[in-house]
């Protein structure tokens, strides 16, 4: 086979290959053709050492010759079927025959190859299989996460000012901040960043970076060795490899611990990581977009957030509209989530009426969209008729309002919006005592009129134009 194809892309790995076969020349020849071409190459001479490979290291794809002179290469793949170990494999074999390409394919063989190799249809399959792997994974990820927490619905004002912004965003491989209260739906930006960008074939992977302990959020992004820790008895890629050609989503990124910081900070200019406890340097070629419902510029006043990674995320900023600020799009989300909630509980019958859809638009959702959707699970499975109506919704409201109030403070969280969630509590409950007589309302809590009618705005509330109180 001749090795004379184009130049080499660099260090950057297209991916991790292992070569399995017993003859030294075609591991040396089949080594330099791939490394050429930006994929990172491991070999193994024998069944034996291949089966420690694969016990110490992951995979993207593996060629594996049939015939190895200490054992049989589609016995190793069965043997990695048995382990749980869906590595797509290509098999390769001098003596092809009928029932060995039948054999191996029924055990989950990607491909078949017969030696003499060809470099160019060796290199085409092997960037088909990936590629197909790759979808496979995304459209697999996709469809677990639909109707998790929704798409992004609305065709108010905000929403479609919204997706303007992630549609031009989508087209530059630009770091993206994706900024917001809790429960805004800031992964579905993420997701629909990555949906719309070239990037799309590629991988989305995500680390909540608040959920990760701070001695192991190192390895979660860039993985580690063997060896490299107590209880690391098995290489590991981390989140930027496995991203590889994709898109990374850094959630609740201002709880990345400063240490951390500086390493993000790193890897971002220099495109470039080391899993922990190795030494090899690999290129990376990841988007990221990273989200926080938290104050960075605050937060690098006060030396918890570091001021040039917080330059070097904030190349674009998107910044989710509160539902309380949307609320036109409050029925078309519930009707959404309660269509999707009803089938998976058996019960599609489930319809909100007008007096439902009404009494869920005047409340603010302080926890925004994963609130309501909360809030439509709890009426489907706990409503006994077919049909929601505002007794219903205020039920389970009264509900969530009682454990809201009980603790107004919530860490991270900047106080005006701690202020405004008090405040819109207490006029809700407060309009809602008077019948929705604003004059009653106004002189029960000692306010002039006007100003209640100006803090009902604000708060968005009710209309901004005051109309005459039924008497």
């Amino acid at each position: 086979m001749r090795v004379d194809r184009g130049t080499s892309v660099g260090a950057m790995s297209r991916g991790h290959l292992l070569i399995v076969d017993d003859e030294i020349t075609i591991l040396q020849t089949l080594k330099k053709l791939l490394s050429l071409e930006g994929y990172s190459v491991d070999v193994a001479g024998g069944y034996g050492i291949a089966r420690e490979k694969f016990e110490r290291n992951n995979y993207d794809l593996a060629l594996i010759d049939v015939a190895l002179r200490d054992g049989d290469g589609v016995e190793l793949l069965g043997r990695l079927r048995e382990n749980k170990n869906d590595v797509p494999v290509l098999m390769m074999s001098g003596h092809a025959t009928v029932d060995g390409a039948v054999r191996a394919t029924k055990l989950g063989a990607s491909d078949f190859l017969e030696k003499p190799l060809s470099s160019d249809r060796l290199l085409i399959v092997i960037e088909n299989t990936l590629r197909l792997v790759r979808a496979e994974a995304q459209a697999s990820s996709l469809l677990r996460q639909a109707g998790v927490g929704g798409a992004l619905i609305g065709d108010g004002a905000k929403m479609a000012s919204l997706r303007e912004q992630i549609t031009r965003a989508a087209k530059s491989n630009a770091t993206v901040l994706v900024l917001g209260e809790r429960g805004t739906g800031k992964e579905l930006v993420a997701r629909a960043i990555h949906a719309e960008s070239r990037r799309r074939a590629g991988p989305l992977e995500k680390l909540n970076c608040a959920a990760v302990p701070s001695e192991l959020i190192e390895s979660e992004l860039f993985g580690h060795e063997a060896g490299a820790f107590s209880g690391a008895t098995k290489q590991r890629r981390g989140k930027f490899e496995r991203a590889s050609l994709g898109t990374l989503f850094l959630d609740e990124v201002g709880d990345m611990p400063l240490a951390m910081q500086s390493k993000l900070l790193r890897v971002l200019q220099e495109q470039e990581i080391e899993r922990v406890g190795g030494s090899e340097t690999f290129k990376i070629d990841v988007r990221v977009v990273a989200a926080t419902n938290k104050d960075l510029e605050t937060a690098c006043e006060t030396g918890t957030f570091r001021h040039d990674l917080f330059d070097r995320l904030n190349v674009l900023r998107l910044t989710l509209p509160p539902l309380r600020a949307r609320r036109e799009d409050v029925p078309q989300l519930a009707r959404h989530f309660l269509a999707i909630l009803g089938a998976a509980n058996d019960r599609p019958e489930l319809e909100l009426t007008d007096a439902g859809i009404a009494r869920l638009v005047g409340h603010s959702f302080p926890g925004n969209v994963r609130e309501l959707r909360n809030l439509i699970e709890r009426l489907v499975i706990l409503t006994p008729d077919a049909h929601i109506d505002g007794a219903d919704v205020e039920t389970f409201l009264g509900a969530t309002t009682s454990a809201k109030t009980a603790g107004l403070f919530r860490a991270g969280v900047p106080f005006r919006v701690l202020s405004e969630e008090a405040e819109r509590t207490i006029l809700e409950e407060a309009i809602r005592h008077h019948s929705g007589h604003m004059a009653q309302t106004a002189r029960g809590l000692d306010l002039e009129r006007s100003h209640l009618y100006k803090k009902c705005k604000s708060l968005g509330l009710r209309d901004a134009d005051p109309a005459p109180d039924p008497t």
